[in-house]
Parts: C-alpha cells; sequence; structure tokens
C-alpha cells in the first residue's frame, strides 16, 4: 500500500473471479489527483487472462488485491460484467497510461515531471521515449530495457530511488511486471506504478494495435492472434474465461 498518510480517492468495486475491479467514471482524473498529492499507488490493468493467471497464482491474486487501483482492461472484464448484471465500461491500458501523461504535462506546466520507462528491447525502448519526448518535449522520460543482469537489476532499483521519477510505466508482460512492481515499489513511494504490458511496442512502432473498429468492438484479442498465431497458448485461457462467466452464480 502506498506508504503515506494520505487517503487516496474513494471508488467502487465489482468483483471478476474473486479479483477486484474499479469502477470510476475517470480514471485518469483519479490519478491525476494522486499525482498532485504526491501518493504512491500500483496500477493494474485486468484482462480475463490475467483473471485465470490469478486463480493459479496466489502470489499475483494477492498483489491484484493490493493495488490501489484495478481497472477493467479486456474485452473479458466487460463480458462477465453484462452477464452479471454490471455495465462494465473499458479502459485499455495503453490509452489510461497514454492520457495519464498528457495529462500530467498539462498540469505540470511551472515544474518538470519525471517519468521511467522499463522493459522492451533496447531498440523498442528508446523509439518509444523518442516518441514521447517528441510529443511532450517538456517531460524528463528516463528509461531502461528489460534485458538486464541481476546486477543490473541493482543498479536500475538505485537509480530509481536516487532519481525519484513521479510516473513509473513498466513492460515486462504478466505476472512479471506485476509482481516486479509490488517487491520494488518501496524504491519510489509516491510514484504512480503501472503494467503496461506490449504498450512499448506500440509506441516504439514494432507492432500497430488492432484497426479501430476492432478496438470498439472489443476484438483486439482476435487482430493479436492473427498477427501472433503463437499467441493461441495463451488465449486458451480466453474461453476458459468466458465458460466460467458463464457459469459462475454470484
Amino acid at each position: 500500500m502506498n506508504s503515506t498518510e494520505e487517503k487516496l480517492p474513494d471508488h467502487q468495486q465489482f468483483t471478476v473471479m474473486g479479483q477486484p475491479i474499479d469502477l470510476k467514471d475517470d480514471y485518469v482524473d483519479w490519478l491525476l489527483q494522486t499525482y498532485k498529492n504526491n501518493i504512491g499507488c500500483h496500477v493494474v490493468t485486468l484482462n480475463a487472462e490475467m483473471v485465470m493467471q490469478a486463480e493459479a497464482n496466489p502470489i499475483l491474486a494477492e498483489v491484484i488485491k493490493k493495488a490501489e487501483l484495478v481497472i477493467p482492461d479486456g474485452a473479458g472484464i466487460v463480458l462477465y460484467g453484462k452477464l452479471h448484471g454490471k455495465n462494465i465500461a473499458r479502459c485499455p491500458g495503453i490509452e489510461l497510461a497514454s492520457n495519464l501523461l498528457e495529462t500530467i504535462n498539462e498540469n505540470s506546466q511551472s515544474t518538470q515531471t519525471k517519468v521511467f520507462f522499463y522493459g522492451g528491447s533496447p531498440e523498442v525502448i528508446a523509439n518509444a521515449v523518442t516518441y514521447w519526448q517528441n510529443k511532450l518535449p517538456n517531460m524528463a522520460i528516463a528509461h531502461q530495457h528489460g534485458y538486464i543482469s541481476e546486477a543490473e537489476q541493482a543498479t536500475l532499483l538505485k537509480t530509481l530511488a536516487d532519481w525519484q521519477p513521479q510516473l513509473i510505466l513498466v513492460g515486462l508482460g504478466v505476472p512479471k511486471q506485476e509482481l516486479w512492481i509490488a517487491e520494488n515499489r518501496h524504491c519510489c513511494p509516491q510514484a504512480i506504478w503501472i503494467g503496461i504490458g506490449g504498450s512499448f511496442d506500440i509506441w516504439g512502432g514494432a507492432k500497430e494495435r488492432a484497426p479501430a473498429w476492432m478496438q470498439a468492438n472489443h476484438l483486439e484479442w482476435l487482430y493479436r492472434l492473427y498477427k501472433e498465431p503463437w499467441r493461441w497458448k495463451r488465449m486458451s485461457a480466453l474461453p476458459q474465461f468466458a465458460w466460467k462467466a458463464i457459469t459462475e452464480k454470484r
């Protein structure tokens, strides 16, 4: 949990197969308030695949439950809500992170916001930083690619502790990024930490998001499977989730 004594803004919750979802009209505004008040938090972008992983991994399940904000990232979460009488608006993690970067930049004209990107390949992360520095030239962005040794991990944590960025985006994949954040967020207790999956690949130009019509119809998972057929093993969690969503009694 955050290390300050200040209270985080309230929000309603809904449970998806034992995992919490925070229901808010504006997640970015909620995070902006935590940023302005120097209140640290861990943001989890929950989807069906992560829910199924959490069922098999009690450590991950506990990390999700302890996170200060859990957003409905995946179409499966929206489906679950509909099946159980709850209207849930999807909030893709990449859009949350993008909107938060832009919003913080707009609200920090007098001071330079410090942001740290961690994850991805050396080329991808460098291109992602360039992308955002071109969009937000007044924002200070430092980075570290995800292919580092244990000794380099220690150096990374010292860098974070010394620099104290206000926003830390981690793209190591699920569940590694969630577990890494939970283990190391004490280094920057007032920072907003978000696991953003493959967002660096999109920002860095290595991959493309699904067409807008597929995004609007919650079919990004199908586009990813089309582009990366090797994902089928991971995607096998989706029909399992759907079946449980249909048969589960609340």
